[in-house]
C-alpha cells in the first residue's frame, strides 16, 4: 500500500481552508446580528446589519449544501 502524500496534503489544506471560511463566515453572521441588536437598541436603522448577518448565514448553508452534493454525486 502507498500513500500518496500530495494529495494527502492537498486535501488537508483545502479542508482546512474551507473550514477557516466557514467559521469565518458564521462569525461575521452572528458579529452582524449583535451589531443590529445594538443598533436597534439605540434607536438607529439595523437592516444594513440584519442584511449582512443573513448573507453570511446564506453563503455558510450553500457551502454545506455545495459540500453534500460533492459527497453525494
Amino acid at each position: 500500500m502507498k500513500i500518496d502524500w500530495a494529495a494527502l496534503g492537498s486535501v488537508f489544506g483545502v479542508s482546512l481552508v474551507a473550514t477557516v471560511a466557514l467559521v469565518g463566515l458564521f462569525t461575521l453572521g452572528v458579529i452582524g446580528l449583535s451589531k443590529q441588536e445594538q443598533a436597534a437598541a439605540q434607536g438607529g436603522s439595523a437592516a444594513l446589519a440584519r442584511t449582512g448577518a443573513y448573507a453570511c448565514f446564506a453563503l455558510c448553508l450553500a457551502a454545506v449544501a455545495y459540500g453534500i452534493y460533492l459527497i453525494v454525486a
